[in-house]
């Protein structure tokens, strides 16, 4: 069962509001154009509501697994070079959020916020390599309990233009809680100690909060 999250709910009224306006309009000035605007703005109105669902997960805790933060399919799994935080070399798994996946973001782990950094940039499309370094991002370490620590971005696409992030530093956090939300966009780079166990190919499909992506060795 799926619910309406709190970011999207001032979108969906306003949404719904403009959409009875132009029904309006159109029926009583360009009545011969209502069946178009009405199948276009509900295809619109959909998407929307696409975006904001907040379904009920059936959450998994354990210290030593690595839950996928996002709705969405693997484009990325690869040994990286991580030069915000880190300075050492990490592996990287993203997973991409189309626009009908859910875009509520969850805690991968349970642990400490380590640090938090909000970096402004460009609107790559999430697919491109660029957009892990050089698009509009939030940035998120989390120490667990057993001292290994990973990085969370929340990236922007080319049509994502807000980032919410929940958490604050110090504060201690819950596997599978909320940990923000992208609207309108886009991706999601996980970076894990090179210890682990990769249980996801490339293209999987993964569910916030449930899908295991790693485990720590």
């Amino acid at each position: 069962m799926s619910y309406i999250h709190k970011e999207g709910k001032n979108i969906i009224s306003i949404s719904f509001l403009i959409y009875f306006i132009i029904i309006l309009i159109c029926y009583f000035v360009f009545n011969h154009y209502l069946i178009k605007v009405t199948c276009s703005i509900s295809i619109i109105l959909f998407l929307i509501i696409q975006f904001f669902r907040n379904p009920k997960r059936k959450k998994i805790k354990n210290d030593k697994f690595i839950i996928a933060p996002a709705d969405g399919k693997v484009v990325v799994i690869e040994e990286v070079y991580e030069n915000e935080f880190f300075k050492d070399n990490k592996i990287q798994i993203s997973i991409f959020m189309s626009p009908f996946n859910v875009h509520l973001n969850r805690y991968p782990i349970s642990g400490k916020i380590k640090y938090l950094k909000y970096h402004p940039g460009k609107y790559f499309f999430a697919w491109n390599p660029k957009s892990s370094i050089e698009n509009e991002r939030f940035s998120t370490v989390i120490e667990s309990k057993f001292k290994f620590s990973i990085l969370i971005r929340q990236i922007a696409g080319a049509f994502a233009k807000r980032i919410i992030n929940y958490s604050k530093i110090n504060n201690l956090i819950s596997q599978g809680e909320e940990m923000g939300f992208i609207k309108f966009g886009s991706r999601v780079d996980i970076i894990l100690p090179k210890n682990i166990k990769i249980n996801v190919n490339l293209n999987d499909r993964t569910c916030a909060g449930e899908t295991v992506i790693a485990e720590i060795l």
